[in-house]
């Protein structure tokens, strides 16, 4: 090889390593905009979180008994059912903008509500107005959050939204410490009242900031589109390459250079999109919303939000009797869930979505079995032994670290990611449905397992639940870790298998 053809190969490969070095870097402006975004995934956290210590004050003060605390527990999840069913279709009519405006206008009343809450009935109503906040955000917070990101660190940006949700849930236990030793009358309604504030500034927020380009792309509106791809990529060439390809997925030629290019109007507001994923589905879109529900679901049955919702009670049985003392170990358990949250969105996009699923849903398994193990001992004891209660409290905070590193986060970052765009709010707003019926189904009967087949019974029978889990993910789930959101079609192709994907993937990454 002569001097020169050497030195245009070197000049290639250092323009390369240009290149993919760029494509890595983190966009400070598509950060900002989900940073904005997961205002409203921490909203929904605290207002998770903050019930489990406010319900003992609620219970204190208004004298409402167990099924009253099982529904107020689990009213929020219940209301949020029709707000999913509609959240798709109004993000792809309205826009992923307005929609989390619309979902933080209604999550505010819900809080003035809650917050006022001189009896039971008006508590049920603040929550219910919440929860279908909460329908929204489930569903608008990943799927904006998606559409804006790189490929290379989509996976980060993506799980923003529950990293977020779990500060909220911690922020709620530790309002729940602290608000608690105020007058009981004050306490748990300033414990309520807090995500008034929040709410107002993500309305604000999302007035300045871009709409998602896929959406704007949807209506026809690629110069706009083109415009949001030139802030949130890092290189005018990356921008322009996106917009290709999302112009293909939406059907438009590549090739047109028009700003304001016709699309059918049923491709604007989603039309068909149910149909297209229940009644006729293709092999690939039929195996995705599989993949997409069974995640959700498992996320859900593993019996986490259970023990979030329900911590108070749980330590109870260990032995701990203090109000106090109680609150302190549920913020503990937040500590637990966020920071390990926090960590597995730095590991998304280096070790994958599928291995972090198996890592977790293993770890869950083998901590439930030795808790139903600790708990059927302590049980057989006529004394609560220390060694019992500091196990259980250990072990809890164990599951919910292994819970936030895998089930938790990758579950709504690989099912925002695999539908295809014409599906994705809606194919999102299915799975998210899914997922709050099986958390009402958690929440409404944990009290009420536990009693009947006691604390023991109860985790092993979420160790069985979690054990098929795994053979879920190992058997099912290809890997999508730095793939393009148009290419997840091909990913789940009729014949293609999980260990033949992630070779591929592994290659196309280099």
């Amino acid at each position: 090889m002569s001097m020169k053809n050497e030195t245009n190969v070197v000049h290639m490969e250092l323009e390369d390593g240009v290149n993919e070095k760029s494509r890595r870097k983190l966009n400070t402006y598509a950060c900002a905009c989900v940073m904005a975004v997961t205002i409203i995934s921490a909203i929904f956290g605290y207002v998770t979180g903050v019930m489990a210590g406010a319900l003992l004050f609620i219970k204190e003060e208004l004298g409402i008994n167990d099924m009253q605390v099982q529904l107020l527990g689990g009213i929020l999840n219940v209301c949020a059912l029709p707000a999913c069913m509609v959240a798709g279709r109004t993000s792809d009519y309205v826009g992923r903008r307005y929609t989390i405006i619309l979902s933080a206008v209604i999550l505010l009343l819900g809080s003035i509500l809650m917050g006022y809450g001189p009896s039971f009935p008006i508590l049920m109503i603040g929550r219910c107005t919440a929860g279908f906040g909460v329908g929204f955000a489930l569903i608008i917070a990943p799927v904006y959050s998606t559409e804006i990101s790189l490929p290379s660190n989509r996976g980060f940006l993506t799980s923003l939204p529950d990293v977020s949700l779990n500060v909220g849930l911690l922020i709620g236990y530790v309002s729940n410490y602290f608000l608690g030793k105020l007058p009981l009358k004050l306490g748990w309604r300033l414990m309520l009242a807090i995500p008034v504030i929040p709410s107002l500034v993500l309305i604000i927020l999302m007035l300045k900031l871009a709409e998602s380009p896929r959406w704007l792309v949807m209506q026809g509106r690629v110069g706009e589109a083109r415009k949001v791809l030139l802030l949130v990529s890092n290189s005018k060439e990356e921008a322009e390459q996106r917009l290709k390809e999302i112009k293909s997925a939406v059907g438009i030629d590549e090739s047109c250079t028009k700003d304001i290019v016709h699309v059918p109007e049923k491709t604007r507001n989603g039309e068909g999109a149910l149909r297209e994923l229940f009644v006729k589905p293709s092999p690939p879109v039929r195996r995705i919303l599989i993949a997409a529900i069974g995640v959700h679901v498992f996320q859900q049955i593993c019996g986490i939000e259970g023990i979030c919702i329900y911590s108070p009670r749980v330590f109870e049985k260990t032995g701990i009797t203090s109000k106090s003392n109680l609150l302190l170990a549920t913020v503990g358990l937040g500590i637990s869930q966020a920071v390990f949250t926090f960590i597995s969105a730095f590991l998304l996009d280096r070790v994958g979505r599928r291995i972090l699923l198996l890592i977790s849903s293993g770890g869950v398994v083998v901590t439930l079995l030795g808790l139903s193990f600790c708990s059927f001992i302590m049980q057989q004891s006529k004394e609560e032994p220390l060694w019992g209660i500091s196990f259980t409290i250990v072990a809890i905070y164990i599951f919910v670290a292994f819970v936030a590193i895998g089930i938790g986060p990758v579950t709504w970052v690989y099912s925002s990611e695999i539908f295809p765009l014409r599906l994705r709010a809606q194919g999102l707003g299915v799975c998210v449905l899914v997922n709050r019926l099986a958390n009402v189904a958690v929440l409404t009967s944990f009290i009420s397992i536990y009693k009947t087949i006691t604390v023991g019974g109860s985790f092993l029978l979420y160790t069985v639940i979690t054990a098929c889990a795994w053979w879920f993910y190992y058997s099912y789930l290809p890997e999508t870790k730095g793939r393009s959101l148009e290419d997840m079609e091909s990913i789940f192709g009729k014949n293609s298998k999980p260990e033949k994907q992630i070779n591929a993937a592994q290659v196309n990454n280099g």
